[in-house]
């Protein structure tokens, strides 16, 4: 009888223990966890505001669809926002945070390459895979194994787009103007560069200027003299649009067009430099206008939900979560970094507004091209 008690004593012990450790980790075969945990790096203030803004826009939008589409039982996201401020120091504390006291599971961001070419080591050291959606600088993903972007590279979108500007425009000779203090604009300029020597497409003349500049005169009223083809400027957007503007004013007739880089990819850009913007052409990874359906209730959405039309970094931001999301089903696991970033590396012809993605075998992105041209205030496919 005293047997059979302390049996049954030992039981009940073990049924409790067994109810607690479950309760806290979950019965075997099952995650734990039921969220994804994602550290979102933007620049929500700064010289990148402009991008981080509609970026942050996007992101919310494919989160909310992910949430309600997973209901009570599938994984949700749950994301942290926090501000890079546009610059490299403060991209550091946010990812310093978001790893070693927030515990995501995964990065996506920062805006700028600068600040992506400093925060991504850390990500990379401490083993958290970070998912740029807007960085174009060439080599970023040689920083590690954990680096992946779903943004094209401008060594992938310039030489396309000035393809089409010497086959289409006759584009022989240029002027080059860019600024010359930041990774993104520079990477621009370095791309430009080769693409223009490869497309035997002569440089006449190359100007620079610094962020923050407001008076581009001097360098216009040099390449005006040069009676150039075309102009090329590797440029922010408030940058961007004074250049553009002074252009006009300048004299510099719309018979020369500009071609600018990825940082006129924004509706701020058309929207400062008004008129003067008409008939300036550049290279992109995404248009509105596409038929794909995705893209079409995309930007249906976006539209009634913010009283706007997305540019194409809303849409790098909507894809980059959901193919985060994608990765993170991809693990079984919505906390395991290795797992996760071993998924990602295995994404393939996913269908995401950007098109059919998927990431090369440096974990960059792999996509089709466009050229735009401003017509009537927007951005249209050029030449249709």
């Amino acid at each position: 009888m005293l047997k059979k008690q302390r049996s049954s004593r030992i039981g009940i012990i073990t049924t409790l223990l067994l109810s607690f450790v479950f309760g806290m980790f979950g019965t075997p075969g099952h995650a734990g966890a039921k969220e994804a945990k994602i550290g979102f790096v933007l620049s929500m203030t700064g010289a990148a505001a402009v991008y981080g803004s509609t970026q942050i826009n996007g992101a919310k939008m494919a989160i909310d669809e992910i949430n309600a589409a997973a209901g009570k039982d599938g994984v949700k996201i749950v994301a942290l926002f926090e501000d890079d401020a546009s610059t490299p120091q403060q991209g550091i504390n946010v990812f310093n945070k978001f790893i070693k006291a927030d515990n995501v599971a995964l990065l996506i961001g920062p805006t700028l390459s600068n600040t992506a070419q400093v925060t991504d080591r850390i990500a990379q050291q401490e083993g958290v895979p970070v998912l740029a959606v807007s960085n174009t600088v060439k080599g970023l993903t040689d920083i590690g194994d954990y680096i992946f972007r779903d943004s094209l590279t401008e060594a992938v979108v310039i030489p396309n787009t000035i393809k089409i500007a010497k086959e289409k425009l006759g584009v022989s000779k240029v002027a080059v103007l860019y600024g010359n203090d930041d990774a993104f604009t520079k990477g621009g300029y370095d791309a430009f560069k080769k693409a223009l020597g490869d497309a035997k497409i002569e440089i006449l003349s190359e100007q620079t200027f610094a962020k923050g500049d407001r008076d581009f005169s001097p360098q216009l009223t040099q390449i005006k003299g040069k009676n150039p083809d075309a102009i090329i400027v590797s440029a922010l957007a408030e940058e961007a649009s004074g250049i553009v503007s002074q252009a006009r004013q300048l004299g510099i007739p719309k018979t020369i067009p500009i071609i600018g880089g990825n940082g006129f990819n924004s509706p701020s850009f058309m929207k400062n430099a008004g008129e003067a913007a008409e008939g300036v052409i550049v290279g992109a990874a995404w248009n509105s206008a596409s038929s794909s359906p995705l893209t079409r209730k995309f930007v249906a959405d976006f539209t009634a939900k913010y009283n706007g039309p997305p540019d194409q970094f809303a849409a790098q931001a909507y894809a980059g979560v959901y193919i985060a999301y994608e990765a993170v089903k991809k693990a079984g696991s919505p906390d395991n970094r290795k797992a996760i970033r071993d998924a990602m590396a295995q994404i393939k012809i996913f269908d995401t507004v950007l098109g059919k993605f998927s990431f090369t075998a440096v974990r960059d992105a792999d996509h089709l091209p466009i050229v735009q041209q401003v017509r009537g205030g927007k951005f249209v496919v050029f030449g249709e």
